[in-house]
């Protein structure tokens, strides 16, 4: 049978008892009472925690949100202001939710809001003391979440929006642009939304924080489905690198891409390597055979060619110049980030020249 997921009214009580757990271990602090959803002056915060430390009693007034993504997070910060000047305007205010994410921890800094999270997360300032605790850990439910944002048909969306990441897109648009279903684009609006990394405006959806949404695929990143064939050729390096394939026509996906290596030496040179790296659907795959000679090695090949199950990376290319198509820079940068600390010089290098975007 499978495990049902608790409300966010079940969570609140281990929220409540996590807490006060974290408190009784400290000597200098004793626990007065628990309210939890008490109604005081018109506020119900989720509770209220009454404690002394050094002899001064203080009151925590403590907001919980089970889903603590930036918008919302940043909802339960005015609602905990509220109460405070409804019930005592020397409370201490803490969001609690399952999990803060290292953005929400610096938001409630930032707001001098105090925060606890069920995996041991806390940062709690009274008059008189300051708890300050940090786990490097997320929950596996966050992973997911991160690395679902970042699937094949996902990632689709975003490297449209991260062509210009300050156009703005009305829902339809991307769908058609994306070639995705209209739902996947709606679901990847509320998750760019939720995390802040996007607002709504009167024209569609904007990227408001592409620095941070590329920061975050980079960390998830998992290299494009397909298989991975290494080939020799007797062809010069030289050759490898100039050697021009027929582009598709026009609007249409072309059949091979430079990827990795290959592409960043058109895009932003960096590191010469002696392997040069494609990206081919069924027909790329046969041409690029024959026209560079290839013979399929298991090693010492200097030619690694993918053969992608998922073609998103070849619609979203460049034509750095006739004839010559590359994965866009942010393709190319994630790739890049995969291939050791050469490939993550040349992916830093990549994005100073390419992906600059102010914050």
């Amino acid at each position: 049978m499978l495990k049902q997921e608790l409300t966010e009214a079940e969570l609140i009580p281990q929220a409540g008892e996590a807490l006060t757990g974290l408190l009784r271990e400290i000597p200098t602090v004793s626990l007065g009472s628990v309210l939890r959803e008490p109604i005081i002056n018109g506020a119900r915060p989720d509770l209220v925690i009454d404690v002394t430390a050094f002899g001064k009693r203080q009151t925590l007034i403590i907001e919980f949100k089970k889903n603590a993504q930036p918008r919302f997070a940043r909802n339960a910060i005015l609602q905990l202001r509220d109460y405070a000047a409804k019930i005592e305007s020397g409370a201490t205010l803490i969001l609690a939710a399952p999990y803060l994410s290292p953005e929400v921890r610096a938001l409630c800094k930032e707001e001098n809001i105090g925060y606890f999270d069920l995996q041991g997360n806390a940062r709690i300032v009274l008059d008189n003391m300051f708890i300050e605790h940090t786990v490097p850990t997320r929950p596996a439910v966050d992973k997911r979440y991160l690395k679902s944002l970042f699937k094949p048909k996902s990632a689709q969306i975003l490297r449209v929006l991260l062509r210009d990441p300050w156009k703005s897109w009305k829902v339809k648009d991307l769908e058609h642009m994306a070639n995705v279903s209209l739902g996947h684009v709606s679901n990847i609006r509320t998750a760019l939304l939720e995390r802040e990394w996007a607002i709504e405006t009167p024209e569609g959806i904007v990227l408001t924080e592409p620095n941070m949404l590329l920061d975050a695929w980079r960390d998830e990143y998992t290299a494009p489905t397909g298989q991975r064939i290494a080939f020799y050729t007797i062809k010069h390096s030289k050759e490898l690198e100039h050697a021009p394939f027929p582009a598709a026509a026009l609007d249409e996906t072309p059949h091979i891409a430079r990827a990795a290596f290959s592409a960043a030496a058109w895009l932003a040179p960096y590191a010469r390597v002696q392997t040069h790296y494609f990206y081919v659907d069924l027909t790329g795959y046969q041409q690029i055979k024959d026209q560079l000679d290839l013979s399929q090695v298991e090693k010492g090949g200097n030619v690694v060619v993918t053969l992608l199950g998922d073609l998103g990376p070849l619609r979203d290319t460049v034509e750095a110049a006739p004839g010559i198509i590359c994965t866009s820079p942010v393709q190319t940068y994630l790739d890049l980030c995969q291939l050791g600390e050469r490939g993550r010089e040349a992916a830093d290098h990549l994005r100073e020249a390419k992906l600059k975007w102010p914050t």
